[in-house]
């Protein structure tokens, strides 16, 4: 079967499915109505340009300046998105460095302040949480607190949402949000995907995407729950072919 066959049998295929990690709503009673969109060059890029959208009228209009943003250290891979994916391209596994590519709820904002400018339900993180990144661990991909599960419970994470409290002062997890990714914890799949500051400028990550603090506090005052965002992370040519079955907004001359 060629590329071109395989993705109109892609696109007949595609179903609707729970939106979000933490934020369970159903993408059909409740059409997306902004999105973050985040293309890059090929499947080994490491480095994106991140545009934000509005929907208005049935059209997706765009809400600000287009911002730079890193990704994962080995680049993307189809993640476990909103859309069944086409067979071929990279698929994102845990630890191997990918930012999932796909399309995506968009979960809780969380931070280290009691407040941070956000239309998203937001969580203040402490010592006593952590993301679960071990496949094995029913709690895979899930935030939980230790006071809660117990020791056990966290056994092997490395995901500590205070970094700044547990990694010698890091402030990586300083603000964020979640990207849904991978929301029925199926194991190996990957975990804890987040938006969230960079190290500096150019920086891949793990497998988040990472952008200047600044621009990232933009995005979070500007997303609203009650609009369903939705966040999509592509490469250049996946995008010019799935953009209308994904009901994306249409490839630039900026890409």
């Amino acid at each position: 079967m060629t590329r071109q066959a395989r993705w109109s049998v892609f696109v007949a295929l595609i179903a609707v499915c729970v939106v979000s990690w933490e934020v369970g709503v159903s993408a059909a009673e409740h059409p997306c109505r902004q999105l973050v969109l985040v293309v890059v060059p090929d499947w080994t890029s490491t480095c994106g340009m991140l545009e934000r959208y509005d929907r208005a009228a049935g059209a997706w209009m765009r809400a600000g300046a287009q911002v730079p943003v890193t990704i994962g250290r080995a680049g993307c891979g189809w993640g476990e998105g909103l859309y069944p994916v086409p067979e071929d391209g990279p698929r994102k596994r845990e630890g191997d460095g990918r930012s999932p590519a796909g399309v995506f709820g968009i979960g809780i904002a969380f931070g280290a302040d009691d407040t941070l400018e956000t239309g998203l339900p937001y969580r203040q993180m402490t010592a006593h949480d952590w993301c679960i990144d071990v496949s094995g661990s029913p709690h895979y991909n899930r935030l939980v607190d230790d006071r809660e599960v117990g020791p056990d419970g966290i056994r092997g994470s490395t995901e500590p949402m205070r970094r700044d409290l547990h990694l010698d002062g890091d402030q990586l997890y300083e603000i964020g949000f979640v990207i849904g990714h991978n929301t029925g914890c199926r194991p190996g799949a990957g975990s804890c995907i987040f938006a969230h500051p960079w190290q500096k400028p150019g920086a891949a990550t793990a497998g988040c995407t990472a952008m200047a603090e600044d621009d990232l506090r933009t995005v979070l005052a500007w997303l609203r729950a009650e609009d369903h965002p939705r966040f999509a992370l592509l490469p250049a040519a996946e995008h010019r072919r799935g953009w209308q079955p994904w009901d994306l907004p249409p490839p630039g001359d900026a890409r």
